[in-house]
């Protein structure tokens, strides 16, 4: 009898395997946050090569363009040094190249997109044509400038035949200069403007151009008032990558003109390599803080483009 007693009051104990079961609440955070660790998961990796790639590296620009070398304090020495002088007159040369290394391969490259974009039973061709960009949108540095150099440098092959059809006209001390850097960009800049703008070329739908046409809309209307304004945004957004591109490139300037350009790239290699004097530690910080914010900018615009020009390629 003790022991029936006894049993029902264990079956109807509140507190017994109570603390057995967890909450229904706490069940439901478990799994929530479970859930968000998977979709996150992916995002670890890349978060850290931003971080160990770009973070980092920045803040140590950003504090060191404003340190004092000598005792570690703050000091806008360095910014001042990077501004004035050649290390201006670096920035403005580098912007020119930029800016002339970004509007001729735009142009010519938007050309071939267009050509491209338009032709009949364009699959092989457009096919090949984008994997023939992204292959020489990726090869620069010292292989692209010996490629120049060997065809139309002071003893190039292809020096010798202009020299033979066009006297004078180019010797080859023309590449070593500023024009022959934007020349040499172009190799690799007009197959990145045509990966780039294709896209925006599609989102000009044909029946917008039957529409137009029916309308008795010419082609200089068409463009003006329906292809223009379609594409400017994903034209612009292009123009101001290639910009960026181009405004940081190094290492093919470096092998071709050893610096007798002034560009800030190339100002800012030297330091990295060692040729400082004393007080003059951070100025190469300086200076890349200083493009970095230029690109920043260039960046900017470009993203606001691309947000633009998003609503016509859904």
């Amino acid at each position: 009898m003790d022991q029936m007693a006894t049993a029902p009051g264990t079956l109807a104990d509140p507190g017994a395997g109570a603390s057995s079961v967890p909450p229904a609440g706490a069940a439901s955070t478990a799994v929530t946050a479970l859930r968000w660790l998977r979709r996150v998961s992916g995002v670890v990796p890349f978060g850290a090569y931003i971080a160990l790639g770009m973070v980092i590296p920045m803040i140590a620009v950003i504090v060191g363009a404003f340190q004092n070398p000598d005792n570690g304090g703050f000091t806008l020495a360095n910014i001042r040094a990077a501004t004035h002088g050649t290390y201006l007159h670096g920035y403005w040369e580098s912007i020119l190249l930029a800016i002339w290394a970004s509007i001729l391969p735009g142009i010519i490259g938007l050309l071939i997109a267009y050509a491209i974009f338009t032709a009949k039973r364009a699959s092989v061709l457009r096919q090949l044509v984008i994997t023939t960009s992204g292959v020489f949108a990726n090869f620069g540095g010292v292989p692209l400038a010996f490629l120049f150099i060997a065809s139309l440098g002071g003893g190039g092959l292809l020096t010798g035949w202009i020299q033979d059809v066009l006297p004078h006209s180019w010797d080859g001390s023309q590449l070593y200069t500023l024009i022959g850097v934007v020349l040499v960009y172009m190799y690799f800049q007009i197959p990145l403007m045509v990966l780039i703008i294709l896209p925006g070329l599609e989102a000009l739908r044909q029946s917008w151009r039957e529409a137009a046409e029916n309308l008795g809309a010419g082609s200089w209307q068409y463009w003006r008032y329906v292809g223009g304004p379609v594409l400017l945004p994903s034209f612009t957004g292009a123009l101001l990558l290639l910009f960026g591109s181009s405004l940081s490139a190094y290492a093919t300037a470096e092998a071709m003109t050893s610096g007798t350009i002034p560009l800030t790239p190339i100002q800012i290699g030297s330091f990295l390599n060692g040729n400082v004097l004393p007080g003059e530690v951070n100025f190469g910080k300086a200076l890349s803080l200083g493009l970095v914010l230029i690109i920043a900018v260039a960046m900017l615009f470009y993203v606001l483009m691309q947000r633009r020009s998003a609503r016509w390629l859904r």
